[in-house]
């Protein structure tokens, strides 16, 4: 039988209708092979080797033809050979199985289909491509040998924010076995049995039910449940924690857990320590991880989690140097927010001497929770191989449903990096999630895609299709000239199919989870499609000298821009990054622009006196510290604030942060929060309404920095005054008015 290169093919007829476009395999696989013919099955097949072979993939099949008629006496049908490297129904397939963890080899020829997996998960794996293949009572004659480069693929659950819920985590298992991820790891931030000060706790009865059905959805999808703990904020380096430690994984052994993570980042203090660190996970993996010979190999998140930090010291080293060598280590890339290069990679394997295990922190908003970061997963290095990963692990968005954009392109990144097209596959995630207004999606996610300027310095690529139109249109309204009208047309068809396209998603049904997440974004999304058409049409009236329509041209897009600040300030309220943002890259920067310019132009024409201001932003901050640049000033009740952050900040001496006040206002005190430090190691200063910058006492109330200040300020302002370089948490800054 003449086979063709599944590559090759493009859109080559195959007999029975199917074409080679219609063949999709996700995760993309190694080797594919097509035949130009096809095998209809029209009676539930015949399942050689159930007995023996992975019993979630026998499942999995018989779901597959369950809608099948039976065979009958007068019917031949399809025979599917199923088993793993050993078992005797496959035994003739031996030296095509790939000896890799997850392999899988399968083959279809005439009525027989052959899945033989190196391992039981990998017979699964090749019983999901089997379900892929099957269109419309159809299976395309194919010869896969198929196995990842990442041992460890998937998604940790390591965000801060709200957690996803129960039902939204089984929903995500399905779906990890779907498309062969094989690893979930428990460590939502906002669990009090997982971190400081409840770790050493047990969970409650009812809390450990919740775990124990949520480790059977994963078992059910071939997924590794990875239960972590984060103790170091408050750990004692005594016997008596290292014990509770181990009673707490022993409660989760036994709620049928088999896969466990320390994780040590993000804290301060004594726990930092890598000696005391690695001397506790070799304790623990010679005790507990080892005396159980069905638990997989244990892992750990470092304090020093990136390049930049471990380069500046020697923790990295240390536990390259003294972690048991089975133990697999996490790592963030170069930055904590950053694409995975080839540089990165070799160096830190050479501090940690094995395969890195890398936790990638894309799609996660938690550091942007205004935006929704929907785009492609572009950027990582496509050359990495076993030797260089043995884990490549998404840290989602808490929005469970619209991560999967990009974890469905993790998945096939990590399976086989050589090959992986990011825009190919992140099309394909969306039709998956959205098949009937797939294109009303991808035209909502092209333009959310972007986190925005701030301390981590990580663009993303957003509204890539129009925004050379959105520049040389703003350009020439810049100089005053006219727009050329094909860049105003191109514009103007823009805004409309943003129009469309959100009031189609509005309207959809077959996704409701993913709609009751992203239905505000949407809905502000709309705002802004009808605030650049309205603005299109006003600025099309400034040129046409139509003064009339001009000036009603602008009350309509005042009072959208009204629409979208109330949405803004009155939905998605939470204490860090609150409100909804959308298409902040090139869309919203093009309206602001253009209204300005044109309103200002008109008002000089006409001798009017419009306001040109196009967001409302009362105030200003400033700082030195690179972390927090970008950081919003938000008011919030009778307080004027910055957000918490969640990183560690790295502040230096004689940095400083600042507020500058749209306005003179009665300021009462200020209350600032930076974990544990001492009042006399700062500058507190308050700008007086003489213009006079004045130094104000610090005192500690009950762990926060709080200046009275008790007059009218035009702004203020922290400064490190220690003379070294600290690291502290920003916590709080709040400056607390009369209205």
């Amino acid at each position: 039988m003449k086979y063709f290169n599944y590559l090759l093919l493009g859109a080559v007829l195959l007999s029975g209708n199917m074409t080679a476009a219609e063949v999709s395999v996700y995760p993309q696989p190694r080797s594919m092979q097509l035949s130009p013919e096809t095998v209809s099955v029209t009676c539930r097949p015949e399942i050689v080797g159930q007995d023996e072979a992975s019993p979630i993939a026998v499942k999995n099949i018989e779901a597959l033809f369950a809608n099948t008629p039976e065979a009958t006496g007068k019917t031949a049908g399809l025979r599917i050979i199923i088993g793993e490297r050993g078992d005797k129904s496959v035994k003739k397939y031996a030296r095509n199985i790939p000896r890799k963890a997850d392999g899988y080899y399968l083959k279809i020829s005439g009525n027989t289909a052959v899945i033989a997996g190196n391992d039981e998960r990998g017979t699964f794996y090749g019983a999901k491509t089997l379900g892929q293949l099957l269109q419309d009572g159809q299976l395309p004659e194919v010869e896969i040998t198929d196995y990842p480069v990442a041992l460890y693929r998937g998604v940790v659950e390591g965000f801060y924010g709200t957690p996803w819920s129960m039902k939204a985590r089984e929903e995500q298992m399905k779906f990890y076995g779907d498309y062969k991820m094989n690893t979930y790891i428990y460590a939502p931030k906002d669990d009090p049995y997982h971190r400081s000060p409840n770790w050493r706790d047990p969970y409650p009865a009812e809390k450990a039910a919740e775990l124990k059905s949520l480790v059977d959805a994963a078992n059910a999808n071939g997924v590794d449940f990875v239960w972590a703990i984060h103790p170091g904020q408050d750990i004692k380096w005594n016997d008596e924690d290292r014990d509770l430690l181990i009673r707490k994984f022993s409660q989760l052994y036994e709620l049928g857990v088999r896969s466990f993570a320390v994780f040590f980042d993000d804290i301060t203090g004594e726990g930092t320590d890598p000696v005391r660190q690695a001397k506790l996970l070799n304790y623990i993996d010679d005790n507990f991880i080892k005396s159980k010979p069905d638990i997989k190999p244990f892992l750990m998140c470092p304090t020093v989690y990136t390049g930049s930090w471990g380069k500046q010291n020697d923790y990295l080293k240390t536990m390259g140097d003294m972690l048991n060598p089975d133990i697999n280590i996490m790592y963030t890339g170069e930055e904590v927010i950053v694409s995975i290069t080839r540089e990165t990679i070799d160096w830190v394997n050479s501090q940690i001497k094995r395969p890195v295990y890398i936790w990638w922190n894309f799609p996660v908003t938690d550091y942007v929770r205004n935006r929704l970061l929907l785009g492609s997963a572009y950027g990582n290095d496509t050359t990495l191989t076993s030797e260089d990963i043995v884990g490549f692990l998404s840290n989602p968005m808490e929005h469970s449903e619209a991560s999967k954009i990009a974890i469905y392109s993790i998945a096939d990144y990590s399976w086989n990096p050589a090959t992986f097209n990011s825009e190919k596959s992140w099309k394909d995630a969306i039709a998956m999630l959205m098949p009937s207004d797939a294109d009303a999606l991808e035209c909502f996610a092209s333009n959310n895609s972007d986190p925005g300027t701030g301390w981590f310095n990580w663009r993303r690529d957003e509204s890539v299709e129009i925004k050379p139109y959105a520049d040389r249109y703003a350009d020439a309204v810049r100089k005053g000239e006219k727009p050329a009208a094909e860049d105003a047309a191109r514009l103007k068809c823009e805004f409309e199919k943003i129009v469309s396209s959100s009031d189609r998603l509005l309207a959809n049904t077959e996704n409701e989870a993913l709609m009751k997440e992203i239905g505000t974004w949407v809905r502000q999304f709309k705002l802004q499609g009808e605030t650049g058409r309205e603005l299109l049409a006003m600025a099309d009236a400034y040129y046409n000298a139509d003064t009339v329509r001009f000036v009603a041209e602008y009350k309509h897009v005042r009072a959208l821009q009204r629409q979208s600040f109330v949405l803004d300030q009155t939905n998605n309220q939470n204490e860090y990054h609150p409100g909804i943002l959308v298409g902040t890259r090139v869309i919203q920067p093009f309206i602001n622009e253009v209204f300005s310019s044109i309103t200002k132009s008109f008002n000089a024409k006409y001798g009017t006196s419009l306001e040109i201001m196009s967001e409302y932003s009362p105030h200003k901050f400033q700082t030195t510290i690179e972390q927090l640049k970008g950081a919003p000033v938000r008011i919030k009740g009778e307080n004027i604030q910055l957000p918490p952050q969640l990183e560690v900040i790295r502040w230096g001496a004689g940095q400083y942060v600042q507020v500058d006040l749209a306005e003179e206002t009665f300021v009462v005190k200020a209350q600032i929060n930076l974990g544990n430090t001492k009042p006399e190691i700062w500058k507190f200063e308050i700008l007086a309404d003489n213009g006079e910058w004045v130094v104000l006492p610090l005192t500690n109330e009950n762990g926060d920095l709080t200046a009275t200040i008790d007059r009218n300020i035009k702004g203020a302002r922290l400064t490190n005054a220690s003379g070294d370089n600290l690291e502290v948490f920003l916590r709080r800054w709040d400056l607390v008015f009369k209205k």
